[in-house]
């Protein structure tokens, strides 16, 4: 016989909990709750966020390097420095004098072998070099010898007040790429 034995409410045990925390105590499991709760980001806010950042260093990027002009100019200058190094490889290795022409109107090159590029539309181009080996005024010539020699020259690729200078050494054949010295100068003020 079972009898249904009643505390009056005020004496009355509380009711058991249901453990929802996984063991852990009250002040954890508050915490816990929180940061598994609605407070933290969903992946495509990450994302948004992180291709924001991607665009704002691309975007700094370009404009401390002076754009996309300037990386043609710097991309151009080194195609010229390759073409007249391997000039020169090409003479000593065949012990032939090689030829590289510029022709700065029709805003071309012509290496070794025919390979030809040509130089952007937006950069100036001007050559600087020995009269006595160009073969017409329009053109530009350097020539390396078999000893690796040259008659030496300059490639001057401009775009606004900025500028790169292809430089061929002419005791040495010694091909560098460097500011313009009209850059370089203005930079120093």
């Amino acid at each position: 016989m079972r009898r249904d034995f009643r505390l009056p409410a005020h004496q009355a045990p509380a009711a058991p909990r249901r453990d929802r925390g996984f063991g852990l105590s009250a002040g954890v499991r508050s915490r816990a709750q929180r940061r598994c709760g609605q407070r933290g980001f969903t992946l495509i806010e990450v994302i948004v966020v992180m291709v924001l950042i991607a665009a704002m260093t691309l975007l700094v990027a370009t404009m401390m390097t002076g754009g996309l002009d300037g990386m043609r100019m710097r991309t151009t200058a080194k195609e010229i420095a390759a073409e007249l190094r391997h000039a020169r490889a090409q003479a000593i290795a065949k012990s032939e004098v090689q030829q590289f022409l510029v022709d700065p109107k029709a805003r071309t090159w012509t290496g070794v072998g025919g390979r030809t590029g040509e130089i952007p539309d937006s950069l100036e181009v001007t050559f600087v070099g020995v009269r006595e080996v160009q073969e017409n005024e329009q053109e530009g010539t350097i020539l390396f010898f078999e000893d690796g020699a040259s008659t030496g020259g300059r490639v001057q690729l401009r775009k606004n007040r900025a500028g790169i200078d292809v430089d061929v050494a002419w005791l040495t054949g010694d091909v560098s790429v460097r500011r313009s010295e009209d850059d370089a100068r203005r930079l120093a003020r």
